[in-house]
């Protein structure tokens, strides 16, 4: 599985992040755009729900698990933690996506999951962990 990919980001991005400018991390383009602080909040909020997602879809299929990642993004308030705070927390978080991911069974990344809001559609654990990298460098690439 991608455990290895995904450990390889974290390390990559960490020595990045040190590079960056505290004015950086905070700045806004605009009131309802999100600061790098609050894109890599989004990234902390979405390894929350993925840590639960990676869990619970071994042991219970087609569970709805969802978030909206604006409001997370704002009740978080994410602009107003110290940027260290947030690179630590979301180093943590994906180091533990990593230890879980490594530890699912073959079979259960068949298993299946319900992630979406409106529309029910369902996807594997093997999709969903694969989708969660690809968004993961998505939003990296913002940063």
């Amino acid at each position: 599985m991608n455990y290895q990919i995904l450990k390889n980001i974290v390390e990559e991005e960490l020595l990045r992040f040190a590079e960056i400018y505290e004015g950086d991390w905070a700045y806004k383009i605009s009131p309802e755009k999100w600061s790098k602080k609050e894109i890599l909040g989004h990234l902390c909020d979405s390894a929350l729900s993925n840590i639960r997602r990676f869990v619970v879809t071994q042991y219970k299929e087609n569970e709805n698990i969802v978030y909206d990642q604006d409001f997370w993004v704002k009740a978080q308030n994410y602009q107003n933690i110290p940027t260290s705070d947030i690179i630590s927390l979301w180093k943590f978080l994906n180091l533990q996506i990593v230890n879980v991911v490594e530890n699912i069974k073959d079979e259960d990344l068949q298993r299946t999951c319900n992630i979406t809001k409106t529309e029910p559609q369902i996807f594997t654990l093997e999709f969903i962990i694969n989708d969660y990298i690809s968004h993961l460098q998505h939003h990296l690439k913002a940063i």
